[in-house]
Order: structure tokens, then C-alpha cells, then sequence
């Protein structure tokens, strides 16, 4: 079939702002008690909230239920970024599991009993009991906070990671592991709640050995993050819970342990990187609980087993009955192999999954199925389950039938290549590159199509290559992308992570250029149209873009940093008060390179339009980083637009949000860069 000529930018496409809206996140925090299998799953049209499903692995025929009714809504909001917010437990005979989970209105934990699944003939369960709190109201709503809990043997209580905040600072926060009966008696009496380790500056990890006599967790301190430094402590847990002397066993200065998990009661496997790379680690404990010898690689490989810690109970690697390991591993791409602790080989499984997240469960009888969270460029993310016996797979979230319907944006998704750009002095930088897709369409000849940079967020984070509506929105139109892994993204090991260490807005910056111009000079991209665009720490990348060099035509800002000084001195959260301590440099003592580096300093620098997106309950990037932005510019006649949105917080949850987003930016490209567009027009005002 021949196509039709079209500009770049309006070739018409099925992938509109709402479906990319009805994707938006992906099914997450997987957890198997016997064979069933629950996971969380946003709901963007339901008001951005996020559910419970589950299915069975013994019955691949059951179709996934929700568990969990509106208003209902599974999210913590510790250190913002949250984590794991639900545990299972067992109930009584005959009866389904006990779910406790964090609810994101006030924080409190609660528990739900949902009664059995559904069998193979689809019948619904009688209607359950409603969730009833096992955690009291605090004198401040959502003034206390729980995360990552886990089920210690006996079954009677919940353990967690509880974060208190105390005063009106965003500092003002004390952290505990704390014990929480699942009877419910905390909820009226607060001093039910035991506490089990006290105060640390921050707390994850806590797991306890399979006998319950001993407890492992990790903690750091500003102004490390958890990709700096941290520590794996070990104590011992006596008969009525209570804890003895903690022993460090791992970490330390310039290595950060990131996950640590029980295989016996003597012995522990930790991801940590003391040679620069996350790998799979070995702790042997004495009967006193001590180290007998520092932590043995098991699997020596430049490769990351790992991830940073932005948000608590990631798990890449899990313990098996037989004595392998399930691991994630790789660089920029990843797989799910099979470790066994003897020899070091790593057996991959084989799915046509390209990116593994840090999501691993076990589950089935013996563990005989490993369940995990996986995509590729062609596949939606899913829970995955992979039988650890025969190597088969199925996905739990869409499971294939012969009358599933096929992916109806198939043609239209782009097909990305991993890219090693040369950048500044040398050094490589790492790009993930889709070009313009459409079955029906193409560009004029001799025309080159526009580009837009996506820069990721963290900035201690990466972007996957794995299938994503929002790429594929600009791409079916004709428009490119390439996602930038700039120096400081993970991935490639700490020295590639810490190339960002007091160079935050320059090595990201002079990268996200590097990328665009090469992509020109290689007459992929046409130099005359490119955009960058990002949010939280890729809106300040995109922002310092856009005001420190003259590459970019235009750019999308969503919530982002503006204001070093401000952000460093109370304008975000605990979490990362200090982070800019290592990006930028210390506190006061640099505060000239603060203030040099922020745009909101150096308005009279940007002549590119943009739009700025902004949640009006962002804790983490507040308004009043946009507003004293918008406050410098006016008057400048330089044109934008700014639109905030009322309930949503550090990144876009709600579908309407999401749409009105999307057609700012694609509005934005198509008055930059000359093509009409099918979205609603947004003035760019001076």
C-alpha cells in the first residue's frame, strides 16, 4: 500500500491523548500467597486512584478481579515517592487472604478481607465486609505514614516502616520499624503500636529470617541518598518481639546496599556495589548474628542487579525453596535469570520481555512460579508469572487467548534502537531513539522530521525501552523522540551515575545537546525543530536547557525544580532536602553555583515558548517554584502558557489531566514548528 504524503507532525493517528491516558501506569507491587497472586493497578479514569486485582496461578482461565472499591485508593505517601503499600496474610479456614494496605487519603493502614477468589465459573464472591483501620487517625491528617509491611511468623501482627512527621518543617520527621496488631486494638490505643527499631533518619528493607529470631534492615542519613551510601544491620528478635543489638553486616561510605533478603537464618543475600556495580552479594552470619567474612559476589558482572531506592520494597532479586535466585539483570536492557549461589551462572528465562522491573515475587507450591512486572517495545507492562520448573510464561494482567483481540495500535508503535552518542570530552551517553512510525503516511520528501528529548525524571533514574503510548502519541504523528540517559542515570554503574556529582545542569544539559545535535547532523532529525521536554528533575534539565543554550526551538516543563536555592532551604520534602548536596554542591558553601545554575535567576536568557505543567498539590516541586518562575519572565515577551491542575501531586495520575497535558504540549509543537494539529488550540501568550 502506498502512502500519503503528509507534513511531519499531522499525520493522523489513532493513539489519542485519551488512550494514552486509559495506559497511563502500569500494574505494579506483585505479591503471591499460595496461588493466588494481587497487584496494585492505577485507574486514571477513576480519578487517578490505584486498586488491588489478583488472579490464580492455578487457574490460568480466571480472568483478573479487582478486590478493592472506589474510594479506595492503595498508595503510601512515605518519603512522598511511597513504596510496597500492602501485605497479605492468611485468614481463617475456608476463607480468602487478609490484605492490609495503606490508604492514600489519611495514611492510616487498614485491613480487608475480600473472602476467596473467584473460581473457573466466574462466580463473584459474596460481598466482603468494608476495610476497617488497624492504625489510629493522627492528630494531623496523614501526619503518619506506613510502608513496606511484611508478615513476621505468628501471624499476629504487621511489621513497617512508620514515618512521623512532627512539626510544620518538611525535615520535621522521625522513623521507626514498628509492630502493628492485626486485631485492630492500635486504632483506638495508640500505644498498641510497638515499636521495633527506633529513630533512624531512613529506614527500608525490613525482612525477618524464616525462624523469626532475627531482623535485617537498611538505613541511611543526609546527606546520602540511598544510591550513595547506606547499611544492612542484622539483630536478634526475641520470643515477644523485642530487639537486641543491631550489627552492621554490609555497606558503608560509597557503597549502597539496596535490597537485602533471608535464604536461611544464617544467611543473607544483599544487592550491593563496593566495586561500582549492583550485583548479588552473599552475608554468612555467626550464631551471635555478626558477619563471619565480608559479603561474597556471587555473580561478578559489570551489569546492574540493582536500582535506587525512590521508592521502598523494590525487589530484583528473590530467594527460591530449591536455592536459586530469580535476578534482574542488565544495562539497557534487562532480563529475569536464575542464579544459582554455588557457581555464579545465571540462567535467563525465556520471554519476549526486554525490560524487568524491580518487582520479584515467588509464588505456587515450592515457588514454583516466579512473578515479576515486564514489558518490551511491543508489549504493554503485565504481571508476568515464569515456572521455575518448566520455563513457561504466562501473563497474569492480559492473559492470551485465541479470542484476544489484536493490540489495535500495533502498526503505529515505533521501533527503538539503543543508541551510544558521543558527548562532551568524549564520553559516551546513552539514548534510546524512536523515529516517526505510520503505516500510511510519510513525510515530504527531502524534509527531515522534527525531534523532541524527552529527559527523564530522578535525576537518579532511567528510561526503559519498552512499550509507551505517550512515545508512541508524538511518533504516529511524526514526530521523533529520543529518550535521554544522560550522565547521572542508572544503569551503567556508579561512575556513569555519579558523573552528575556537583554538575547537575551541566552534564545532563550538555548531554540532552550532545543528543540532538547528533541526531541532526545524521539527518535524522531536522535541526530547525527541536524540542525538549520533561518533568520533576527533567523539567529543570529542560528548563536549563532552554535557558543556557540555543538548540531547542521550544519546550514542555512539567513540575519541575526552578529555584536551586529555594528547593535546598524548605521548599520540598525530608526525602530529598540534602540531594542536592551531591548534585550540586554543599550547602552554603556553594551557593553561588546555586544560584548561577537556577533559571528562575536568569530569565532574560529564554527567548524559546514553552509551556509550564504544574500540580497545585505537589509536595515534592510546589507551585511556588513555577509561579516565582512565570514572576521573571513576565513581561519578556517570551510566548507560553501555564496550567496547573487542581488534586494532582508529583506527576499526572488523573485522566482529564493527563489529556489537557498532552494537547498543551502537542499544541505547543504544532505553533513552534508550523503543522496543524487535532488537539485544542492553547495560547502561547508573551
Amino acid at each position: 500500500m502506498s502512502k500519503r504524503t503528509l507534513p511531519y507532525g499531522a499525520w493522523p493517528s489513532p493513539i489519542d491523548a485519551g488512550a494514552v491516558a486509559r495506559h497511563d501506569g502500569i500494574p505494579n507491587w506483585p505479591t503471591a500467597l499460595g496461588d493466588e497472586v494481587w497487584w496494585t493497578e492505577p485507574r486514571p479514569h477513576e480519578q487517578g486512584r490505584v486498586t488491588l486485582c489478583r488472579s490464580r496461578l492455578d487457574l490460568p482461565s480466571v480472568r483478573a478481579e479487582t478486590v478493592l472499591p472506589a474510594p479506595w485508593n492503595v498508595r503510601s505517601r512515605v518519603h512522598e515517592y511511597g513504596g510496597r503499600p500492602y501485605v497479605l496474610a492468611r485468614g481463617g479456614a475456608g476463607s480468602g487472604p487478609v490484605v492490609v494496605f495503606s490508604e492514600y487519603s489519611d495514611q492510616r493502614l487498614y485491613r480487608f478481607e475480600p473472602g476467596p477468589a473467584p473460581g473457573p465459573d466466574g462466580r463473584e464472591p459474596a460481598e466482603p465486609p468494608a476495610a476497617a483501620p488497624l492504625t489510629p487517625q493522627p492528630p494531623v491528617r496523614s501526619a503518619i505514614r506506613y510502608v513496606e509491611p511484611i508478615i513476621p511468623p505468628g501471624g499476629t501482627e504487621v511489621w513497617c516502616v512508620r514515618e512521623t512527621h512532627l512539626g510544620p518543617d518538611p525535615t520535621d520527621v522521625r522513623r521507626d520499624i514498628v509492630a502493628v496488631p492485626l486485631d485492630g486494638s492500635a486504632a483506638e490505643d495508640p500505644s498498641a503500636v510497638r515499636v521495633i527499631v527506633a529513630g533512624g533518619h531512613f529506614l527500608a528493607c525490613p525482612r525477618v529470617s524464616p525462624s523469626g529470631d532475627r531482623l535485617s534492615w537498611i538505613s541511611w542519613d543526609h546527606p546520602d541518598m540511598p544510591w550513595d551510601a547506606t547499611r544492612l544491620h542484622v539483630c536478634e528478635v526475641s520470643a515477644d518481639g523485642r530487639a537486641g543489638e543491631a550489627r552492621t553486616v554490609a555497606g558503608g561510605p560509597h557503597e549502597a546496599v539496596v535490597q537485602a533478603e533471608w535464604g536461611a537464618d544464617d544467611t543473607l543475600y544483599c544487592l550491593t556495589d563496593p566495586d561500582g556495580w549492583w550485583n548479588p552479594y552473599q552475608v554468612s552470619l555467626s550464631p551471635e548474628g555478626r558477619a563471619e567474612r565480608g559479603p561474597v559476589n556471587l555473580a561478578r558482572r559489570e551489569e546492574e542487579f540493582g536500582g535506587p531506592l525512590w521508592q521502598l520494597g523494590s525487589s530484583w532479586l528473590r530467594p527460591l525453596r530449591d536455592g536459586r535466585i530469580a535476578v534482574v539483570h542488565g544495562r539497557a536492557t534487562t532480563a529475569l535469570g536464575l542464579l544459582s549461589p554455588d557457581s555464579g551462572t545465571i540462567t535467563d528465562v525465556a520471554t519476549p520481555h526486554t525490560e524487568w522491573f524491580g518487582k520479584l515475587t515467588s509464588g505456587g507450591a515450592a515457588d514454583a512460579w516466579v512473578i515479576g512486572v515486564a514489558a518490551a517495545d511491543a508489549l504493554p507492562a503485565e504481571v508476568v508469572a515464569v515456572s521455575t520448573v518448566t520455563g513457561e510464561w504466562r501473563s497474569l494482567t492480559r492473559p492470551r487467548s485465541q479470542d484476544r483481540p489484536e493490540d489495535p495500535f500495533a502498526d503505529f508503535l515505533p521501533r527503538p534502537q539503543a543508541r551510544v552518542f558521543t558527548g562532551e570530552d568524549g564520553r559516551e551517553v546513552h539514548a534510546n531513539v524512536y523515529q516517526p512510525r505510520h503505516p500510511q503516511a510519510a513525510g515530504p520528501q527531502g524534509e527531515l522530521p522534527p525531534f523532541v528529548i524527552f529527559v527523564h525524571g530522578g535525576p537518579t533514574s532511567r528510561s526503559p525501552m519498552v512499550h509507551d503510548l505517550e512515545v508512541s502519541y508524538f511518533t504516529s504523528r511524526g514526530i521523533g523522540v529520543a529518550e535521554v540517559n544522560y550522565g547521572g542515570s542508572t544503569g551503567h554503574g556508579r561512575a556513569y551515575r555519579e558523573r552528575l556529582r556537583e554538575s547537575w545542569g551541566v552534564v545532563d544539559v550538555e548531554d540532552c545537546v550532545s543528543v540532538a545535535r547528533a541526531l541532526a547532523d545524521q539527518g535524522v532529525a531536522d535541526p530547525r525543530r527541536l524540542a525538549i521536554r520533561g518533568g520533576s528533575a527533567g523539567g529543570w534539565t529542560t528548563a536549563a536547557a532552554l535557558t543556557f543554550t540555543d538548540v531547542f526551538r521550544c519546550g514542555t516543563i512539567q513540575y519541575p525544580i526552578l529555584d536551586l536555592a529555594g528547593w535546598r532551604t524548605g521548599e520540598t520534602h525530608d526525602f530529598e532536602s540534602r540531594y542536592l548536596e551531591s548534585l550540586v554542591g554543599p550547602w552554603p558553601a556553594a551557593r553561588e553555583r546555586y544560584e548561577e545554575r537556577s533559571p528562575v535567576n536568569h530569565a532574560e536568557r529564554i527567548t524559546a515558548p514553552f509551556v509550564l505543567l504544574q500540580g497545585l498539590e505537589d509536595e515534592i516541586c510546589p507551585p511556588v517554584q513555577s509561579e516565582r518562575f512565570l514572576e521573571r519572565i513576565a513581561g519578556r515577551g517570551v510566548p507560553h502558557a501555564y496550567l496547573t491542575f487542581e488534586g494532582e501531586q508529583h506527576g499526572f495520575r488523573k485522566e482529564e489531566t493527563i489529556v489537557a497535558a498532552l494537547h498543551a504540549e502537542l499544541s505547543l509543537y504544532a505553533q513552534v514548528f508550523g503543522f496543524e494539529a487535532d488537539v485544542p488550540h492553547v495560547e502561547l501568550r508573551p
